[in-house]
């Protein structure tokens, strides 16, 4: 079994952690603060990456390494402490451990509705997306053999805020389409760990996986399709320009033809999940 090291430990990150450790892997997990509960399989390591004093005390001899840190706000400060300082940090004390960055399909800057792939240009107009960009890029010059994943949207219990906008029947763009693309958490994990999988067992991995799920869908659909299921008024239609940023379809065919299988390969699967879980709970 492998030693793994967890860089954020947040909602996706402590599923990951857990998942992990049911299957025999020794993880450790690092949070600026104690997870909610003490965990019984993984350990966590109270620590700030943008400290390195403070990353010093963690094995160096670890199988692999995930960095899956947040930026405390949408804002350049905030993004450059995590992405710069923080990420330099790791990059430093583990440079020859191969790495999996989590990064966002919002590196992208296409606004067309257009398709985009691993391979397409990365060109983002905002400056956080573009300190994403730059952190990409730190994290391939660091080791060769080190793997970016670009996540769309995430959902999933506790990441409600389509669900709580469409209760709203909010004012949105239907002509021409925006379209959005998800990726539910459960789906962020079992990537993960696919792809940890496919390193454990020297496989040849790409440089970079975009995963975002089978159906990129115009946002007109999906909160009209979720008010129906809701039983609340659908949405008020919108009068836009031609252009909006971060309008684009995300194609998987890379994660899939490596051999992933989603459980939720549609908003409609997952979305009905989620929904039931809200029922339970």
């Amino acid at each position: 079994m492998a030693k793994i090291l967890i860089m954020g430990c947040g909602s996706v990150g402590g599923l990951l952690a857990q998942k992990l450790a049911d299957k025999g892997h020794s993880v450790i997990a690092v949070r600026r603060t104690p997870p909610a509960q003490k965990p019984a399989r993984w350990v966590y390591h109270c620590a700030d990456i943008t400290d390195a004093q403070q990353l010093q005390p963690l094995p160096t001899q670890v199988d692999a390494v995930f960095f899956m840190v947040s930026a405390d706000g949408r804002n350049e400060a905030a993004y450059a402490h995590v992405y710069r300082q923080g990420l330099g940090n790791v990059l430093r004390q583990f440079g020859r451990t191969p790495c999996f960055f989590i990064s966002s399909t919002s590196v992208y800057g296409q606004d067309t509705g257009a398709w985009v792939d691993e391979d397409s240009p990365t060109e983002p107009l905002a400056i956080t997306s573009q300190l994403i960009v730059h952190a990409e890029r730190q994290v391939w010059a660091a080791n060769s053999d080190n793997v970016v994943v670009r996540f769309s949207g995430i959902y999933g219990p506790g990441r409600e805020y389509l669900l709580n906008s469409t209760r709203q029947s909010p004012t949105i763009q239907q002509v021409p389409p925006y379209f959005t693309n998800r990726i539910h958490q459960q789906d962020c994990v079992g990537v993960l760990d696919f792809l940890l999988q496919k390193k454990l067992a020297a496989q040849f991995l790409s440089t970079c996986y975009l995963a975002s799920d089978d159906c990129p869908a115009p946002q007109w659909e999906v909160v009209s399709w979720l008010a129906q299921q809701m039983g609340c008024p659908g949405p008020l239609a919108s009068v836009s320009s031609d252009r909006v940023g971060q309008n684009k379809r995300c194609s998987n065919r890379r994660l899939k033809e490596l051999g992933y299988r989603f459980v939720f390969p549609d908003y409609q699967s997952g979305y009905r999940e989620l929904l039931r879980h809200g029922k339970k709970n």
